[in-house]
């Protein structure tokens, strides 16, 4: 039987196995193939991949293979400008949709201004029709989520640490001068608007009614929100961020 040598680029090696990194791969063609599932079968979901080179040619993911040539696939970081790119370009500011388990980054991205879809419960199948149908960009760290037809932009969060994975994300998407901290309700994923403080001031605890004047509130939930010394540490923190958006762009 041919078979079909296959090498991944640059950061597409995180997907794969440390022994398998950065080496060529030869995968047996039992039957014609078509080379998106050959490549996922080796472990990498189409969402990461953005241009393949076939014996120096550039194909889709629908391409057969028949055995015999010689398989390049690069992700968008590096991916030969020349090539046909496959991966959607995602726009200015996405709308994003998170697995189950990425909490914690879900509230972040509300804190700065994003719209996140997150339930604890939700589902793969859910998960992917969402993404499909309100144009939203998957993040996850299932990776066998992403091999499902219905995502076409998504990315694989490689960070386990929260921010970092804030950090990551906003490199990903360049989503820094789009930062809009403190508009978006952490818990609900609604918008926030500035509400007067009589209007509110029943549901006040004592030293909050004494000493806080400004409020807002959530438009959907009606969670109320004001600057504590919580918002001190993030308004650091988001500083902090900017900073580092502008050093990407300088670099």
């Amino acid at each position: 039987m041919a078979a079909a040598e296959i090498r991944f680029h640059d950061r597409l090696n995180d997907l794969l196995p440390p022994a398998r990194r950065g080496r060529t791969h030869t995968r047996v063609v039992a039957r014609r193939a078509a080379i998106k599932d050959v490549i996922e079968s080796l472990g990498v979901p189409h969402t990461e991949v953005d241009v393949i080179l076939v014996d120096g040619a550039s194909v889709g993911f629908e391409h057969i293979l028949a055995g015999g040539e010689r398989v390049e696939v690069y992700p968008w970081t590096c991916a030969p400008p020349a090539a046909r790119h496959l991966r959607p370009a995602p726009p200015a500011c996405p709308r994003f949709v998170l697995d189950a388990h990425l909490g914690r980054l879900a509230g972040y991205l509300r804190l700065l201004g994003f719209d996140c879809h997150y339930r604890r419960d939700i589902g793969d199948a859910e998960l992917a029709a969402i993404a499909e149908e309100q144009a939203r960009v998957v993040l996850t760290r299932d990776r066998p989520l992403l091999r499902r037809k219905r995502i076409r932009l998504a990315h694989w969060v490689r960070h386990t640490d929260p921010w970092r994975q804030v950090e990551e994300v906003c490199d990903e998407f360049d989503l820094y001068p789009a930062l809009a901290p403190f508009t978006r309700c952490t818990h609900c994923n609604g918008r926030l608007i500035r509400i007067e403080k009589a209007a509110v001031a029943h549901r006040l605890e004592p030293l909050t009614r004494r000493y806080v004047e400004t409020f807002r509130e959530c438009e959907d939930c009606g969670r109320l929100y004001w600057h504590g010394s919580h918002v001190a540490r993030m308004k650091a923190r988001v500083e902090r961020l900017r900073r580092r958006g502008l050093r990407e762009r300088e670099s």
